[in-house]
């Protein structure tokens, strides 16, 4: 049987190897057809932990570690290479306008 992988915001990172993520679900009511949007909080299991709240992340379903924890994070390179796109596009944003000013 397939692992379920869900998105979600992080919303606590205040325990030492546990992130709570809220993962929010649309879908249409049956009966009066209205777009409807639920929340659920799941704890998930992390050993390093460079996230913090507000960071989207990918959770993963797996055997139960505690009481509370059946999910686990998933480190998305991805995300982490997004974040650092920026700083080097400004960089070099800097780079070309300080050139720019010693020609003028």
């Amino acid at each position: 049987m397939p692992k379920r992988i869900l998105q979600g915001v992080v919303i606590s990172d205040k325990q030492q190897k546990t992130l709570v993520v809220k993962v929010e679900r649309r879908f249409t009511h049956p009966l009066l057809k209205k777009t409807v949007r639920k929340s659920k909080n799941y704890h998930a299991h992390v050993e390093n932990k460079t996230q913090k709240v507000g960071d989207t992340v990918s959770i993963e379903e797996t055997k139960p570690i505690s009481k509370l924890k059946r999910w686990i994070v998933i480190n998305e390179p991805k995300a982490e290479a997004a974040k650092a796109e920026p700083a080097k596009v400004e960089a070099a944003v800097a780079d070309e306008g300080g050139s720019e000013v010693g020609n003028g």
